[in-house]
């Protein structure tokens, strides 16, 4: 579920601690505003929030926010049925972040070894 189509067009997650909310935004092609509305919607979606109350996503909110981007851009779904898909996900949701960390890690891992080889 976290890798339908157009996630596969999105860039690579680098391997950063925290990410701005304008990084997000480029990493998964969704405004800004976007973002925080989103926050107010999902609750599995709680970027740390710092001085000025500036926002700080982690990897794995990075990877929900695309998993919502997939529910609601390419599989049509609702706020209110992506919500509901989420939150009956659970463990199934684990194992998938884990494959997509997984596969993540080995495209960077190809990069590494196309720059090595040079």
């Amino acid at each position: 579920m976290l890798e339908p189509g157009n996630n596969d067009e999105l860039p690579p997650i680098p391997g950063k601690r925290y990410f701005t909310i304008g990084e997000v935004s480029d990493l998964c092609a969704v405004k800004p505003h976007v973002l925080r509305y989103w926050e107010q919607e999902f609750p599995q979606l709680k970027p740390v929030k710092r001085r000025g109350n500036r926002r700080y996503y982690q990897r794995q909110d990075v990877l929900i926010i695309r998993q919502i981007r997939s529910l609601l851009y390419e599989d049509g779904f609702t706020i209110g049925g992506a919500r509901q898909r989420l939150m009956g996900e659970g463990a199934k949701s684990d194992l998938s972040q884990s494959q997509q960390i997984i596969k993540q890690l080995r495209v960077e891992l190809e990069q590494v070894l196309k720059i090595l080889r040079r």
